[in-house]
């Protein structure tokens, strides 16, 4: 068997080898578990929200339901709603930060004193 070939199954190897994650590794992780959530909610709820409001646009402009004695009004009440999530958005994205950064404080501390005493 050539050298290259020995390189090649000693890569495939360790993709199959259990492998053990660092200090750091883990705290990105759980870095990364704290924020994926709000930042998910936030991205689907505000996209969401401006979906809402662009309609209730649509509504008072009249391009859509132009036949519609009261698309105006309806447009109004629609894009109110939708301005109302678009800025409810940004207190909620901050909740869930918070609440999720209280229930992993502890591990995420003290790892990182681990990592700060090397």
């Amino acid at each position: 068997m050539s050298d290259n070939e020995k390189e090649a199954v000693r890569r495939i190897q360790e993709e199959y080898m259990p492998k053990e994650q660092s200090k750091m590794e883990t705290l990105l992780t759980l870095n990364a578990k704290v924020k994926t959530p709000a930042e998910i909610f936030a991205y689907t709820f505000g996209t969401i929200g401006a979906l809402v409001l662009g309609t209730g646009m649509c509504f008072a402009m009249k391009v859509i339901g132009a036949a519609l004695s009261f698309a105006m009004p309806m447009g109004i009440a629609i894009g109110a709603v939708g301005i109302a999530m678009v800025t409810a958005n940004w207190f909620l994205y901050k909740k869930i930060l918070k609440s999720r950064k209280k229930k992993y404080a502890d591990e995420v501390l003290a790892l990182t004193d681990e990592l700060l005493a090397e």
